[in-house]
């Protein structure tokens, strides 16, 4: 069961501590606590998501690799080992306060980390059934249906788990064919419909795990290979995660082609609740054995397979029957081919043209690989790793590849191999990988050649009382296509891929020093082929300066390139304006400063206030920054232990200067916890999005303001 115990604490002021290089100290009871932390800037991408995938999984004490309890909030290495050591002396921990009692862990650090611990009940029939069921659903005003999802997990026998996720898909195109009198794709209108697209069963002991239907698994430094969104991955993870997108979509996604779009006038300015979605994983199995006795340590052993349908953007594709090299944009027939709505009548009808959709089950793809490591203890260990995959379009008639922005590489088969290796003494871990890819991509246009390519990261983490200092290098070359490559790497892409084309190194330092708690980041990187140096570096300084007030300055800066860049430079533009869907590089900085205060007048209430202000390259602006401005108010209070009440309002303004270029926004929301049962919890959340600018898009939005309701029930059992 997850750690409920003593989290009423956790709305008072925590006293942050050093741990795992994230930008933030984190104490959450919930995602939507993880989504404010997003939405107001604190934590990044990779942070939301990694914790987001360790807060709906859990973390078993008991099972847990040391890489796997680092990757929990505000622990270090030196918090880590005192747990290991703590479990190997007892054998069981039998209630995460008896950490606090023997000194593992300190009150401040078991309350930020219960919300993502599975403690296993030892008065349980190991053979009873027990697990956890939730429904979700969510409705905004011009919706004709409400989003609705559903997720299980029940563990039936010892070691025996089985997994499902369900979703009502609402605004998700239909099958996909060629049209070979058109030279284009059709596609059938949405249609509401139920599907599974998480599904396991899961069978683990001590020394074996496995794994059929859904499921992610990751080693090492991420470099070879990772699905699991971990900082540390170690192993298989089973899967039935469901997310939510934050903002409406808009309703209809027709243009003009053979006939009128429908989307024009108000059907054109319509928003609708997204549906809810889950991330890519593998579906297949897999299986390891992970304690074969050999000599001082032992073997760690794994092989998985996976097949699966994808979905893609409909410009990250080409039709390489008409085009030679899709890099080659002065070729018409090297862009995305058209897809039509599929016409009511014959289908040599006039229709209409899809734009900015995903097309389902557009490509199969295969997977297969294996790791296997040599332990001594868990900071010695080497390991090899490797995988191949396979890519083929499902589309008869006509003959689909990617485009050189998509996450995946052309050519079909694609794969990479790898070892890794750490070492630890005392205070100091390293770790390190070395891998090289490989592709069919042929020669084309622009910096990658095909083939494949290396890369190399080395890791060192110091870490002592409260304080924790990170270190790494790496190098991950142009042509080192490997997307399922997740290691430390800047946000920016070399054709669909983080993890390339760059070289370069990564500090960041987190320490407790008296009330003061620092956090600091610098990295510095250069873009390979385009010879573009960049750089970025955060400093986060919090202050406890009562037991019931805390208060903090942030400062972080971005520059996309430091030696040519500045103003009249745009700092990110998502795609061109003409759907052809092509990323647009950007030169740009920006530089954001944020303060926040933190206000805890009685134990049940807390109150945070922020500000953030950001100085952003715009083309619009040639000799001057772009000025945008946000503030943050939030309060939580439990009038009662099983009641918690949360409120925030958000204030917006993208261009202080201009209220008719970008956002000028009002959101709150009110969201109300209720525990019916000891383990059960009922919420109901409601947002108000109100539009403030003054664009013609936003005049003609609807609806505006904007109204969600959300509703989801949890139980445990």
């Amino acid at each position: 069961m997850r750690v409920a115990a003593a989290v009423a604490a956790a709305v008072a002021v925590a006293a942050p501590a050093a741990a795992h290089p994230y930008e933030a100290y984190i104490s959450v009871e919930t995602p939507d606590d993880l989504q404010d932390l997003h939405a107001a800037g604190i934590i990044g991408d990779d942070t939301f998501e990694a914790l987001l995938t360790l807060l709906l999984r859990g973390v078993d004490l008991e099972r847990a690799s040391r890489d796997q309890l680092y990757a929990l909030p505000n622990l270090t290495y030196a918090d880590v080992d005192a747990i290991l050591a703590y479990r190997a002396a007892h054998g069981f921990i039998a209630d995460p306060a008896d950490l606090v009692a023997a000194g593992a862990l300190t009150d401040g650090d078991l309350l930020a980390i219960a919300p993502f611990l599975i403690v296993r009940d030892r008065g349980r029939d190991p053979w009873a059934a027990h697990g956890v069921a939730e429904a979700r659903t969510r409705w905004s005003v011009d919706d004709d249906a409400p989003a609705l999802a559903a997720r299980a997990r029940v563990t039936t026998a010892p070691g025996l788990a089985a997994g499902i996720a369900a979703v009502v898909a609402r605004q998700q195109l239909g099958a996909v064919v060629y049209d070979p009198n058109r030279g284009a794709l059709l596609a059938d209108p949405p249609a509401l419909s139920v599907e599974i697209p998480r599904a396991y069963v899961r069978w683990q002991s001590d020394a074996l795990t496995a794994v059929a239907g859904s499921y992610r698994i990751g080693f090492g430094q991420r470099l070879t290979f990772d699905t699991t969104g971990d900082v540390s991955p170690d192993g298989i993870e089973v899967d039935e995660q469901i997310a939510a997108p934050d903002a409406l979509v808009r309703a209809c996604k027709e243009s003009s082609g053979e006939a009128a779009s429908p989307c024009e006038g108000a059907a054109g300015h319509r928003y609708v609740t997204p549906d809810f979605r889950s991330r890519e994983g593998l579906f297949g199995a897999a299986a390891g054995a992970t304690a074969i006795p050999a000599g001082a340590g032992h073997v760690e052993a794994y092989a998985w397979g996976s097949w699966r349908r994808r979905s893609v953007y409909q410009y990250e594709v080409y039709d390489r029957g008409r085009c030679a090299d899709p890099r080659d944009d002065r070729d018409p027939a090297c862009a995305a081919p058209d897809v039509f709505r599929r016409p009511d009548g014959g289908l040599l009808d006039p229709t209409s043209r899809y734009s900015f959709a995903t097309l389902p089950d557009l490509f199969a793809e295969a997977v297969v690989g294996g790791h296997l490591a040599y332990v001594i203890d868990p900071r010695r260990y080497l390991a090899v790793t490797g995988y191949g995959a396979d890519s083929r379009d499902l589309v008869d008639g006509v003959d689909l590849d990617y485009q050189e922005w998509a996450s995946r590489p052309q050519g079909g088969r694609f794969g990479a191999v790898g070892a890794s290796a750490a070492i630890g003494r005392g205070a100091l871990d390293v770790a390190g990988e070395v891998a090289y890819s490989f592709d069919r991509m042929a020669p084309m246009r622009g910096p990658a050649r095909g083939g494949g390519g290396p890369a190399a990261i080395v890791r060192a983490t110091a870490s002592g009382d409260h304080r924790a200092l990170e270190a790494s290098l790496r190098y991950y070359a142009t042509d080192f296509a490997n997307p399922f490559a997740h290691p430390i790497a800047a946000d920016d892409e070399l054709e669909g891929q983080r993890a390339r084309d760059e070289a370069g190194g990564r500090l960041r330092y987190t320490g407790r020093h008296g009330p003061l708690s620092l956090r600091a980041g610098v990295d510095a990187w250069r873009a390979l082929a385009a010879g573009v140096p960049r750089g970025e570096l955060f400093v986060r300084a919090d202050v406890d300066a009562t037991d019931r007030v805390a208060w903090g300055v942030w400062l972080a800066h971005r520059d996309k390139d430091l030696a040519h860049g500045g103003r009249g430079a745009c700092y990110e533009v998502p795609t061109l304006d003409d759907e052809a869907g092509e990323p647009v590089p950007c030169a740009g900085a920006r530089t954001t400063t944020i303060g926040r205060l933190r206000v805890a007048p009685v134990g049940a209430v807390s109150i945070t206030a922020q500000l953030q202000h950001d100085l952003v390259d715009d083309p619009r602006y040639r000799d001057a920054f772009r000025h945008d401005v946000a503030g943050w108010l939030t309060a939580q209070v439990r009038p009662t232990p099983r009641l918690r009440l949360r409120g925030r309002v958000r204030y917006l303004i993208e261009d202080v200067r201009d209220d008719a270029y970008l956002e000028q926004s009002l959101w709150s929301y009110l969201d109300a916890a209720l525990r019916v049962r000891a383990r059960d919890q009922l919420r109901l959340r409601t947002d108000l999005y109100v539009w403030l600018d003054d664009r013609p898009s936003t005049r003609e939005r609807a609806p505006s303001p904007e109204l969600w309701l959300w509703l989801a029930y949890e139980a445990r059992y």
